[in-house]
């Protein structure tokens, strides 16, 4: 499972070094697939965007709305190899859906890897729920 925050700033050419911490975690595993259905970006082991795609698989694709949201979400896919320092390339179109420029925010999300440009990461935890709403939650969930 990914833990954790990490600062860190992409490049020029808009690579990005993976946490190592991370990379400990991803071990062997060199492919992510990147995409964005929010305002970040989201970072899946390939071992676990197969498991979602064999989800996605058991559901009928002639369907309209499936066509759609297929279309949506492997047009914004995209595979990343993780090079011998670390680092993935974030693809620019990515980038500019997730308003991401230069310093980011890099957290782990169970079985995912979250990118956050660091204004964006800031503000979403400005209007985080208060601990008590977090306590509720837990509470909901058995925990």
């Amino acid at each position: 499972m990914f833990r954790g925050q990490f600062e860190h700033a992409i490049d020029e050419k808009g690579r990005l070094s993976i946490p190592a911490k991370f990379r400990d975690i991803l071990q062997k595993e060199r492919t992510l697939v990147l995409t964005s259905f929010d305002s970040y970006i989201t970072a899946f082991p390939l071992k676990v965007w197969h498991g979602i795609e064999e989800r996605i698989r058991a559901n009928p694709t002639f369907k309209r709305d499936m066509r759609d949201f297929l279309r949506h979400i492997y047009s914004l896919a995209e595979d990343a190899e993780i090079d011998q320092q670390g680092r993935i390339l974030i693809p620019q179109a990515l980038r500019q859906r997730a308003g991401i420029t230069r310093d980011v925010v890099i957290i782990g999300v169970m079985d995912q890897i979250e990118i956050w440009g660091k204004a964006r990461w800031e503000a979403k935890v400005a209007a985080a729920p208060s601990s008590e709403e977090l306590t509720s939650k837990l509470g909901e969930l058995g925990v």
